[in-house]
């Protein structure tokens, strides 16, 4: 573990740089340990591959306190073998009219259309990091089978709801951006909303299915085909 200061009210906590299961889970318990000692002067943490920044109040405190504390909280924290992980379901409609990369990425990888939407549903993904984005996770590892690499050049606008694959992460757009992910289907479900508690429905650590669903089903669940 290394403790950094990366700024006038923040610190950063490493964990190597190795992204794993493992490394996932000493970052999940680090930020549940790190928010108890903490108290009224955290302002967030942010956990993400390997690191967990430390964001604070610096009319309540100050660097050296918040190190002292997390070196103390730390030292009493040890790798889980178990992780209490939420499971979340994610209905996809899974379809060249909304996923415009999906015969490309399936013709790339010598598999049928419906051969890659099985091996991308029937995987089970850990929630790495949230970033770029508000609502934008991080999920992996994408079955090495239809993983595929970002695209040359970024597309300048990617609709909200879109599910891609870069590598071997995938993810769903949350917003409307520019994004240079492979895209393979649409999701319905919000990833972000502000005004909602909790405003994410995953967080780090969490565990995300994908499940295929059919056109008239995505439009019944709110899901825009423009």
């Amino acid at each position: 573990m290394k403790l950094r200061i990366v700024g006038e009210d923040a610190l950063m906590v490493y964990f190597g740089d190795v992204v794993d299961a493992q490394t996932s889970a000493r970052v999940q318990a680090a930020t549940s340990a790190i928010e108890y000692v903490m108290g009224e002067d955290l302002i967030d943490l942010v956990p993400s591959y390997a690191s967990v920044l430390i964001l604070y109040n610096p009319l309540r405190t100050n660097h050296l306190s918040v190190a002292r504390r997390v070196r103390g909280a730390l030292s009493n924290v040890s790798t889980p073998t178990v992780l209490e992980r939420r499971t979340v379901v994610l209905p996809v409609y899974y379809a060249p009219e909304v996923g415009i990369d999906l015969e490309s990425l399936a013709e790339r990888a010598g598999l049928s259309v419906s051969k890659v939407i099985d091996l991308h549903a029937s995987s089970e993904y850990r929630v790495y990091a949230i970033g770029f984005a508000p609502g934008f996770a991080y999920l992996g590892e994408v079955d090495e089978r239809i993983a595929a690499p970002r695209l040359a050049t970024p597309r300048a606008s990617v609709p909200r709801g879109s599910v891609a694959i870069a590598d071997r992460q995938t993810a769903v757009y949350p917003s409307v951006s520019p994004g240079g992910w492979n895209l393979i289907g649409r999701c319905p479900v919000p990833m972000f909303d502000p005004g909602a508690q909790p405003c994410m429905p995953v967080a780090v650590g969490d565990t995300v299915h994908f499940e295929p669903i059919s056109r008239e089903r995505f439009l019944t669940l709110g899901g825009d085909l423009a």
